[in-house]
């Protein structure tokens, strides 16, 4: 197996709605924010290489929406999908597996692209199946109205009618299942419901791709989550519990949206579980 991150671009947010509650006195330790409040936030991806399987974990924001629409959210660097994908010697074809932890339009963008005289829309990735679960594809197909705008039906109604939408099993009772792609997946439902977390065992460790259950270090305090998350009470019980096994088995920790930490580990402290070491992508693959 060979990991490979993949930096999809790169934005800013609110730093307020990136820490809800949380005064900024004190999230601005960690998350500086620049005039207009807003914070650097990454779109940094995973591909895996798994025997004949090219399997990419979310897609980023994409670049078939308007320049309005971006304007919301100052993108900055030349970092692209494609272009990452190329440094790694892959083409978007190559891929065979699109597993996206949630349907949030800065996770799964990048899937849909426009058909080539731009009159509708289509797969990105030609020769890939999609990767969703049930009950968080009916919760983005008949959105709730606090979530309503972050679901974007052309990035996501393509995939189903394309013939490449497929399902993982959720598990019954257990929160963490093993996929059909090889690896764990740990169910979370603060943020949304059923975000799925990719747990990757490559050389020894276990590599958590993280997603929106731990967005940025800023944010590894219990109380310091978004103000996004739908059910922000359950977020508090899923991310200390996920902490607490990751301080316990020395979890490599795959940060989404830290734009200026890759990968950390975490210890238990007299505070709770805090940050332990800090490392590149280069450091563990």
């Amino acid at each position: 197996m060979k990991l490979y991150p993949i930096a999809a671009g790169n934005f800013k947010l609110d730093g307020g709605a990136m820490f809800g509650v949380v005064p900024k006195s004190l999230w601005q330790r960690t998350n500086p924010a620049d005039a207009h409040n807003m914070i650097d936030v990454a779109a940094r991806c995973l591909l895996i290489e798994d025997g004949n399987r090219l399997i990419l974990v979310d897609t980023g924001m994409g670049n078939k929406q308007t320049d309005k629409f971006y304007g919301y959210y100052h993108l900055w660097g030349d970092d692209s999908l494609e272009k990452s994908l190329k440094t790694y010697g892959f083409h978007k074809d190559d891929i065979t597996d699109v597993f996206m932890t949630h349907l949030h339009f800065d996770h799964c963008g990048g899937s849909i692209q426009f058909n080539k005289d731009k009159t509708g829309y289509e797969p990105a990735f030609k020769n890939a199946r999609f990767w969703s679960n049930e009950n968080h594809w009916q919760w983005a197909t008949i959105p709730n109205r606090r979530e309503k705008a972050s679901f974007l039906t052309e990035n996501i109604i393509p995939m189903q009618e394309s013939g490449q939408l497929n399902f993982i099993a959720q598990p019954e009772l257990d929160i963490v299942t093993k996929s059909a792609l090889g690896f764990d997946v740990f169910f979370a439902n603060g943020h949304t419901e059923k975000q799925m977390i990719p747990m990757i065992h490559y050389n020894g460790k276990t590599i958590c791709f993280m997603a929106d259950l731990l967005p940025t270090v800023g944010h590894l305090p219990i109380p310091f989550v978004m103000g996004y998350d739908t059910r922000p009470l359950l977020s508090l019980d899923e991310k200390e519990k996920f902490l607490k096994m990751a301080a316990d088995h020395n979890y490599y920790l795959f940060l989404e949206h830290d734009a200026h930490h890759e990968i950390i580990t975490v210890k238990h402290t007299e505070k709770g579980v805090r940050l332990n070491e800090v490392f590149t992508c280069k450091d563990i693959f």
